[in-house]
């Protein structure tokens, strides 16, 4: 009861709180549980607007902050869905609650690993959890939904070539200490619009590029 109690407070007072209104965001983010995917020596975090920390060096998103990506993406039932960063697999459940299937990358195999764990303990089918770096993945595959759960310095097009017409991709674009989040959609077979969100700040994707820094 006391678990209920607090992931309510969490959709109450964080996730509607930042203009998270969308039903069935709100209750798939009631019904995954969080707690789940949290190591266990951070597990008073589980439910606090934090970036509860991870192995490798990685950090979960906090609900406010992936609950907007929820909101903006809203995979539909019959929609592949690709996640860019699977961490320990809290984004990913909530996607697939959502869509048809998800396939998922991680670069770091505890984490994967970790992922596949929690997923499976959820009893989840039609979910993939790939060891493999996004800036080398080659699949041909088009997907309707694609979260990118790590920030790119630099904006990158080759994720939203991935989409399928029709398709919408989240990322947050820059460096600290102000970084945007967008919506980009495939409007045509080379045609993609691009809309502002919000703005937050969330670690780098593993291997993103950076701006040159100038020196003197």
């Amino acid at each position: 009861m006391q678990t209920v109690n607090v992931r309510e407070q969490m959709i109450e007072q964080q996730v509607r709180a930042w203009d998270v209104l969308d039903a069935h965001v709100l209750t798939v983010m009631r019904e995954v549980p969080r707690e789940l995917f949290v190591p266990a020596e951070h597990g008073y975090l589980a439910y606090a607007d934090v970036e509860v920390p991870l192995p490798c060096g990685q950090r979960m998103l906090r609900p406010s902050v992936a609950g907007r990506l929820l909101q903006a993406l809203l995979p539909e039932a019959t929609e592949p869905v690709l996640e860019i960063g699977t961490g320990t697999g809290f984004l990913t459940a909530c996607l697939r609650a959502m869509a048809a299937r998800v396939r998922s990358l991680e670069v770091f195999a505890e984490l994967a690993d970790a992922a596949r764990r929690n997923l499976a303990a959820l009893g989840m089918r039609d979910v993939e959890v790939v060891d493999a770096d996004a800036w080398s993945f080659e699949s041909g595959a088009r997907y309707g939904a694609i979260a990118v759960t790590g920030s790119l310095p630099l904006y990158d097009a080759r994720f939203e070539r991935m989409l399928s017409v029709g398709g919408r991709l989240f990322v947050v674009v820059g460096e600290a200490p102000v970084m945007e989040a967008r919506l980009v959609r495939r409007t045509a077979e080379e045609a993609w619009a691009t809309e502002s969100l919000f703005e937050t700040v969330i670690d780098p994707l593993a291997n993103a590029a950076r701006p040159p820094r100038f020196t003197f």
